[in-house]
């Protein structure tokens, strides 16, 4: 038996909670006004009437990446992922965050507000997609066959792309696996790292830097607990 369909919440819109079994990617068919607390409801193909609503940092991100026009959203594709480390009012209740973007030629780094006093860098990654135009057979036999890259070979270069020292590597196995290498580690926790790449903090801990200790979000950042209500 699959245990999956018994742990979606009920709700009208998507939830972080929605994720808890993996990162989602989503193709928008639609950007709506939504109410006043959340005002922007983006429609998506197999939402089964239940959009997603961006929070305010993540509204910022979308219009950093692909502009205010709200219309050229539409077949658009974007990678969604649960953050449990969101907090609101102090306590951690999880949220929705991209982590990947269509449209998006290189990794985009916007400053984000954490608190009223701190901005950070958040990062997002290009989306991957296929091409529109299939290749005609003369060009296929020409092309070269595409190198296959390995889970660990990937998650590897998200760790060195994010700024890991090979020692630091060292170090994130032995943190969250109680292993000695990437190759240990079991395939969902590779694929997360792939996806969601390595946060700051984390890569300062790793590297044997002395990492900020979690600072709260602002308020005004995060949407109130009905966006992550079960």
């Amino acid at each position: 038996m699959d245990m999956t369909p018994s742990l979606a919440p009920k709700s009208n819109q998507l939830n972080s909670d929605d994720l808890i079994t993996g990162p989602r990617t989503i193709t928008i068919t639609s950007v709506v006004a939504g109410n006043a607390e959340q005002p922007v409801a983006v429609h998506f193909d197999g939402d089964q009437g239940k959009p997603w609503y961006p929070a305010k940092s993540m509204r910022r991100v979308l219009v950093a990446a692909w502009g205010a026009d709200a219309s050229q959203y539409v077949g658009r594709s974007l990678t969604l992922f649960r953050d449990p480390e969101v907090s609101y009012g102090g306590i951690k209740v999880g949220g929705i965050r991209i982590s990947h973007l269509s449209h998006l030629d290189n990794p985009l780094s916007i400053a984000l507000t954490v608190t009223r006093q701190k901005r950070a860098p958040y990062k997002v990654l290009p989306l991957a997609t296929r091409p529109a135009a299939a290749v005609a057979p003369a060009a296929q036999a020409k092309a070269p066959a595409p190198e296959v890259v390995s889970p660990v070979g990937a998650a590897r270069a998200a760790c060195l792309q994010a700024g890991l020292t090979e020692a630091g590597i060292t170090a994130l196995c032995e943190q969250i696996g109680e292993v000695a290498s990437l190759d240990q580690l079991p395939s969902d926790v590779l694929e997360r790292i792939i996806e969601c790449g390595i946060s700051a903090e984390t890569v300062a801990r790793c590297n044997g830097g002395a990492a900020e200790p979690e600072p709260e979000p602002d308020p005004d950042d995060d949407e109130p607990p009905a966006a992550w209500a079960a």
